[in-house]
């Protein structure tokens, strides 16, 4: 045990420095500094519905009347509670910076008469302060659910509860996300209302690059079945040359997307408790990939810049991919930090073996029921609208519209997100390590460049990763299963 002690002190002291370097620009911030500067913000701004009459854009009167269609498949039932206590880091309702309000939301209001009472907190402090509201007895009702970092954890804290008892998974409501849900069963309990799936990263590039390079555009290539790490890879290697300030794969969230796209996370949950993948074929496979793709030099070198990843290169055509989430694109064409133009731009899902099914890293949007919930009922039928929202094609095209105004996209650019975002639904992949104990996660994903899902791209072969830390792991994961099922039971 001193042994073990000594090592998880080892990895916790490696870190990751980040920073994001903004187009024509040289400063450089680290990651927690906006998340901490954002969170702020948010806390010091923060209103209910009740109270502030916000500057909100209103439905064209053609949305209004498929909403009320759409409306039609919701549960016909009166609400005797109409207020959802929700807490969060940010606010669900539309704030007064002209934000559209979400079609889900929409919907509660309408045929609920429901409103979302908003309990502010901040993200570095959210699970002290949910602690002590359930703990108080004050009937928070849900919490973030698309966070990894919940679960197990906040079943074993008696944070959560499970929501079956207040859905019904076989309606049509559900099906959209209906794979994802599994991944949050924990003994045969789902844990989660969730409204939607995303991709967690997307390969961004410019199109422009790929045409001077005479390389094939990797969306063209993922619609002829022939998008996998085979050819990400190629493509790299015709791409790359040093010599000619031309460089290959950047992002931080890289390591992460390519190891989730083979399909095994490091600790997943079945039927019967949670499962230490770290000896698994398919977790070795994912990481001899990434370090081939290091030593063949294919990884752009952050340490040359100040460990700092340079997403401007790709509007310089210095640069070949991109890989984050799609948020990076989703605003404002001037403040994207890759500096592509609008034109130019392109998606394509991360890469998976040519062998397997194109399983994608995901995000889990959604809702946490929490433990002591005043209105269960009522956080149930919420959630259910907005699921609605995500899965009828009509309330869809509604956020399409609000969407293409609000971060100008092409219409060809969403709806390749959309197609990449359903490939998330149908093959999605999470992975437990956040969720289960600070040493687990740093031992898996969090615990810098030398240890973990990043060691193989940053030149460390997986067999001496493996052996510095599977035993260690599978015995940590052993014991949080052993005290989730005593939860459960309790």
């Amino acid at each position: 045990m001193k042994d073990i002690k000594k090592l998880l002190a080892g990895v916790t002291a490696l870190t990751l420095a980040c920073g994001l370097t903004a187009c024509g620009g040289g400063e450089e911030g680290g990651a927690q500094d906006v998340i901490d500067n954002a969170t702020e913000e948010t806390t010091t701004t923060t209103t209910t519905a009740k109270t502030v009459e916000v500057n909100t854009e209103t439905l064209k009167a053609d949305e209004e009347t498929v909403l009320e269609d759409v409306m039609t498949q919701l549960q016909d039932v009166e609400l005797d509670n109409k207020v959802v206590k929700w807490m969060a880091h940010y606010d669900l309702n539309p704030s007064s910076n002209g934000a559209s309000k979400s079609v889900g939301l929409e919907m509660f209001e309408k045929k609920y008469g429901g409103s979302i009472e908003y309990h502010a907190t901040t993200w570095n402090t959210r699970y002290d302060d949910l602690s002590t509201k359930v703990l108080g007895g004050e009937g928070i009702d849900i919490f973030p659910g698309d966070d990894t970092a919940n679960f197990p954890k906040g079943i074993i804290n008696g944070m959560f509860q499970p929501v079956d008892d207040y859905i019904d998974l076989n309606s049509p409501v559900w099906q959209n996300t209906a794979a994802a849900m599994e991944l949050l069963n924990f003994g045969g309990k789902h844990y989660e209302f969730i409204t939607d799936v995303t991709a967690e990263c997307v390969v961004i590039y410019d199109k422009s690059t790929i045409e001077a390079q005479g390389l094939d555009d990797p969306w063209d290539l993922y619609e002829a079945g022939e998008w996998n790490w085979d050819t990400f890879k190629q493509m790299l290697l015709d791409f790359v040359d040093e010599d000619s300030d031309q460089w290959g794969l950047d992002g931080f969230w890289t390591e992460k997307a390519l190891f989730l796209s083979a399909g095994v996370p490091f600790v997943s949950s079945n039927a019967d408790g949670l499962t230490c993948n770290v000896k698994d074929a398919t977790v070795e496979k994912a990481m001899n990939y990434q370090y081939d793709l290091f030593t063949n030099g294919l990884v752009f070198p952050r340490e040359q810049f100040s460990w700092s990843e340079q997403p401007q290169f790709m509007g310089e055509g210095r640069q070949l991919f991109y890989l984050c989430g799609a948020w990076a694109v989703q605003a404002d064409p001037e403040t994207w930090a890759t500096c592509i133009a609008p034109e130019n731009l392109g998606l394509a899902p991360v890469p998976s073996p040519a062998d397997s099914d194109p399983f994608q890293g995901a995000t889990l949007a959604g809702y946490a029921l929490c433990k002591g919930a005043g209105n269960p009922q009522g956080a149930a039928l919420f959630a259910e609208c907005v699921a609605l929202g995500t899965a009828d094609e009509r309330t869809v095209a509604i956020s399409d519209r609000k969407a293409l105004d609000d971060y100008q996209w092409s219409q060809e650019i969403l709806d390749r997100n959309k197609a990449i975002n359903d490939l998330a639904r149908q093959y999605p992949v999470i992975d437990l390590s956040t969720g289960c104990s600070s040493d687990i996660q740093s031992l898996t994903t969090d615990g810098g460049d030398g240890v973990g899902l990043r060691a193989a791209l940053h030149g460390i072969d997986w067999a001496t990763n493996r052996d510095t830390i599977a035993d260690v792991l599978i015995m940590l994961v052993e014991e949080v299963d052993t005290n989730l099922k005593a939860a459960q039971a309790g």
